[in-house]
């Protein structure tokens, strides 16, 4: 009787995957990383998450000024958060993304 005695010992590793996330203003797919997210509590605050863990769902942008102008132009951020977003809001992202910048 034989046996198959093969072992994952002599597999090459793999590097792990790296997760995409896309921008809500340019559309395009980067690293999570590289973005910048912007989150909605359940008490409705929206903000940017520096940390990348706070609860709630979550919007991502580039770390460009124009990526958020183009967001707020194609209401991006409005349709990932599912609800109307004021223009005093837009202007504490932009003070905020300059914080982060």
């Amino acid at each position: 009787m034989t046996t198959n005695t093969t072992t994952k010992k002599h597999q090459p590793i793999t590097p792990r995957k790296q997760p995409l996330r896309r921008c809500v203003g340019c559309g395009q797919m980067k690293d999570k990383r590289s973005l910048t997210r912007i989150n909605k509590s359940k008490e409705g605050v929206i903000n940017i998450d520096p940390t990348n863990k706070q609860h709630g769902r979550a919007a991502y942008l580039c770390l460009d000024h124009a990526c958020l102008q183009k967001a707020k132009k194609t209401k991006g951020i409005e349709r990932s958060f599912k609800c109307a977003i004021s223009a005093e809001i837009y202007d504490e992202l932009a003070k905020q993304l300059e914080v982060v910048l």
